[in-house]
């Protein structure tokens, strides 16, 4: 198969919305993105406003105009598809629904979200809980063309996602309803006791991830360094090559057969000046063999 030329590659940052949605695309661009990753809205607030037409319209037709590709939300972090609490779970699906709309407003292609948390409940009862929220929006994801990515999690408190095995789990039970996908971040994994460190360490990582879920459902990284060590379930990010997880696993990523190809986006500290190098940094490293 052909490979993609190095500047076409999809590779870019969670940029920001401030003073408008249009925004985003703008400061991407100016970063050297070909995609991006934003916040419909406040990421926050229960309560946000639906797109309106202008915003819709304005969004779509900058992207078009500055070529960015596979734009990526990431919802609201007040949402928990998995939660115990009857009152919770209404708000979160709620909620989870809005932001659906929203992606479908925008074009965008890409909605990633935390599995869900299990507070006082059982992971097996929480996991159960988001499939039933996941298959509550079949009707409503059908209306437009966005495929939702389960984000692979650090195991912070009673977080699911961070065995790829509960990854499996979801996934099987709704793909066959609803398109869905997985979105793999370097430093939750790391931080979940998956390693990275070395080039034979990610191809090891990269194997089990095909074997228990499978790699047909990988859709997007986010790409980050770990600033706490491996196995230590803290979700601190780090610029690339300045942290626990170390510049080769980045390298092999972006050199290997089956995540070359994968869109990126980058969550590292420091913002727009640290994204544009390492935008720059990862195409250069395509181009290694």
């Amino acid at each position: 198969m052909q490979k993609t030329p190095k500047e076409n590659l999809l590779i870019g940052a969670h940029t920001s919305t401030a003073g408008g949605l249009e925004n985003a695309l703008l400061e991407g661009a100016e970063i050297g993105a070909t995609t991006i990753q934003i916040f419909t809205r406040n990421q926050k607030r229960w309560n946000n406003k639906p797109i309106s037409e202008e915003e819709s319209v304005l969004f779509k037709r900058l992207q078009e105009e500055l070529g960015l590709k596979k734009i990526m939300s990431h919802d609201s972090y007040l949402i928990n598809l998995g939660s115990p609490s009857e009152e919770g779970l209404t708000k979160s699906r709620f909620a989870f629904t809005e932001e659906i709309q929203r992606c479908h407003a925008l074009g965008i292609t890409f909605l990633n979200f935390h599995p869900g948390s299990a507070l006082d409940s059982s992971e097996e009862q929480c996991l159960d809980t988001i499939v039933e929220s996941l298959l509550s929006f079949e009707k409503e994801i059908a209306k437009g063309q966005t495929r939702i990515l389960l984000e692979a999690t650090a195991g912070q408190g009673t977080c699911v996602g961070h065995k790829f095995e509960h990854l499996d789990y979801i996934i099987d039970r709704t793909h066959h309803k609803i398109p869905i996908g997985v979105c793999i971040d370097t430093c939750h994994i790391f931080a979940a006791g998956y390693d990275l460190r070395t080039k034979e360490a990610v191809e090891h990582t990269i194997q089990q991830f095909d074997k228990i879920v499978g790699i047909k459902h990988l859709y997007a990284f986010h790409m980050n360094d770990s600033l706490k060590p491996f196995d230590s379930h803290r979700d601190r990010h780090a610029p690339l090559g300045e942290g626990e997880i170390g510049i080769e696993c980045f390298k092999t990523l972006m050199t290997h057969p089956l995540t070359r190809e994968i869109p990126k986006y980058l969550e590292t500290p420091e913002g727009p000046s640290l994204w544009k190098k390492e935008i720059a940094m990862l195409r250069e490293f395509s181009t290694h063999t």
